[in-house]
Order: structure tokens, then sequence, then C-alpha cells
């Protein structure tokens, strides 16, 4: 299903919009190019355990569309977790997550985040391993836990 969406973006060619993202303080700003604009560009809203928490909604910019201001790239706090194979980027002084190897659509200046086009993405299930509020791992078949006894 993602690689089926990342393939979908990056055919889709015809002309961009480049839109301005930053923290909340202003210490981290960033341009991101999107083809197609938002709102036709679909956003993803996944519920694994990282964008559940963090309030994710994602769009997936090629490295070449994303242009760093003022060296944000260099002032940005990183976070590893799980297979720590990628940065989750925040700002070091408002704490605003900015994202990963995409952009958060919830630091874009300016836009109406209920005119945007969704695809939900399963990453609770299919993304290893899951975990539930608790801290315990989930069954990506979706069996339930035994109740605990303490």
């Amino acid at each position: 299903m993602f690689a089926a969406y990342l393939e979908k973006i990056a055919s889709a060619g015809g002309p961009g919009v480049t839109y301005e993202v930053g923290c909340h303080c202003g210490y981290i700003s960033l341009s991101v190019a999107l083809s197609p604009p938002l709102p036709k560009h679909e956003v993803i809203s996944c519920n694994c355990s990282i964008c559940r928490r963090g309030g994710y909604l994602l769009v997936y910019p090629a490295y070449e569309k994303v242009a760093w201001h003022n060296n944000s790239d260099k002032r940005v706090s990183r976070y590893q977790f799980n297979t720590k194979a990628r940065d989750h980027m925040f700002c070091p002084r408002c704490g605003a997550s900015i994202g990963i190897d995409f952009a958060r659509v919830r630091q874009f200046n300016n836009i109406d985040l209920d005119s945007l086009q969704y695809m939900k993405l399963d990453g609770l299930h299919t993304a290893e391993p899951g975990v539930d509020l608790s801290g315990k791992e989930i069954d990506p078949k979706g069996n339930k836990a035994p109740a605990s006894s303490s």
C-alpha cells in the first residue's frame, strides 16, 4: 500500500507548489515542494505508535524538493527508536516535530487540514514491533494479548 502511494506521487508530475514549513518558535524552517500540490496530494494518516502519539499527518517529498533554511538541518534535534534506521527531527527549543523522511503537514504554514485528502495506513499492525499504550507488543495478526493478572 505504501509502495503504491510512493509510485503514485512519483508519477504525478505536473506543476508543483512550494510550502513553507517550520516549528512553533521559528528556530527551524524549511521549504517543501509538492507535486501535485495540496489538497490534491494525498496525505498519509498512519496509526502506528509513533504517528498516533505524535499526531503525524505525512507527505513524502523527494529529498531534492526539501530546502532547509539558515542551517536548520544542522540545528534540528534527532530521536531514533525501534530499528534506529531513521531520525525523527524536532526543534530543540520548542519541541515541535518536523518529520523523518517525510514532511509533517501539521507544520506547513497556512494549511486547512479539513480540505486535504487522506490515505489511511495501518502501521500499527504492519510496522514491527507495534506496541499499545502500556508498552506491550501487539500481535500483528490482531490477536488480543492475554489480560494481565497484576
